[in-house]
């Protein structure tokens, strides 16, 4: 069982300002486009240490993003980074035309996603950037769980050809992985725990979460799987196949509409290879709000103390 460190806080953003700039240095094709929010998603660092590769687009998200395609035609790498409710759907038309549809090599970096973007407005929340990234052609679309992850999901998507989207938490989250031994593989999943009685299928924010009802979970003689999707797309379809065989009973967690996302995706693998009992756990078709934390956690109903309810719950009826 992978042990969380809840002792090394650390934000995705600041990770994803210090890989970045460390992958220019090394890369002088590498450019940062920035939203006029650089002092929020971190792209200030590039702006200020590699001021010759940060591009100022200002509040224009749909010219970002064409001019991030024209860009990639002549050489360049473009790292487009916004709040990802206003790259995913102020710009979906020319992600899906001028990046998606001729697979240009464009990296897009959705922050401040899900519900927790400390109380920036409903406005600025993103519950639909998994489902609608993922519809896309020739789109990669990928959801860390913490910081070491993002940054080996950057080194792959600096090497990658082709368009890909990474959803970035704001807010500082438990180290899971080390950085010495994770190596990210695009499509695979990652075994996080094992158990016997179901399995928690988790992504991004949610699994840390998923890893601390695990552990409630089994001092109530409950013993859950927790397997990491930080690839929603490509996803690992042998690895849900097998936890769907091995515990006959999965739950999806994700900080994401319960429409379109992971639990939609791990839902059509196993309609397609191996019908199981399957709960989602996200926001339940719900407009969101703005709020602290912990209390919109709490009111959607995707805390740790949920994830629990949820899976005992779950766990009853497969019995029963």
């Amino acid at each position: 069982m992978v042990q969380i460190q809840p002792e090394k806080m650390v934000a995705m953003r600041d990770v994803f300002g210090e890989t970045l700039l460390a992958l220019s240095l090394k890369d002088p094709n590498i450019l940062g486009l920035d939203g006029d929010l650089a002092n929020s998603t971190k792209l200030d660092q590039l702006a200020e240490r590699n001021a010759g590769q940060f591009l100022q687009m200002g509040i224009a998200e749909q010219n970002m993003l064409g001019v991030a395609a024209g860009l990639a035609t002549v050489g360049y790498q473009p790292w487009v980074c916004s709040f990802a409710a206003f790259i995913v759907k102020r710009a979906l038309d020319q992600i899906a035309v001028s990046v998606a549809q001729p697979k240009l090599d464009v990296k897009m970096i959705g922050a401040y996603s899900g519900l927790l973007t400390g109380c920036t407005g409903k406005t600025h929340q993103a519950l639909e950037d998994l489902s609608i990234m993922r519809s896309l052609a020739n789109m990669v679309v990928l959801a860390p769980a913490d910081g070491v992850e993002l940054s080996k999901m950057m080194e792959f998507a600096h090497q990658y050809k082709g368009p890909v989207y990474i959803r970035v938490a704001r807010d500082p989250l438990p180290q899971i992985f080390s950085d010495e031994q994770y190596r990210f593989r695009l499509g695979a999943a990652v075994s996080l725990k094992e158990g016997t009685d179901a399995t928690i299928l988790s992504t991004g924010t949610q699994t840390s979460r998923a890893m601390k009802a695990a552990g409630l979970l089994e001092r109530e003689g409950v013993s859950v799987s927790v397997l990491h999707m930080p690839s929603i797309k490509p996803i690992d379809q042998e690895a849900i196949v097998k936890a769907a065989e091995r515990t006959g009973l999965l739950i999806t967690a994700e900080e994401h509409n319960i429409y379109g996302g992971l639990g939609s995706a791990v839902a059509e693998v196993l309609v397609e290879h191996k019908p199981v009992p399957m709960v989602r756990i996200g926001v339940q078709d719900r407009n969101s709000e703005s709020a602290p934390n912990d209390a919109l956690l709490k009111k959607y109903n995707i805390s740790v103390q949920d994830m629990v309810r949820v899976v005992k719950e779950a766990v009853s009826a497969k019995k029963r």
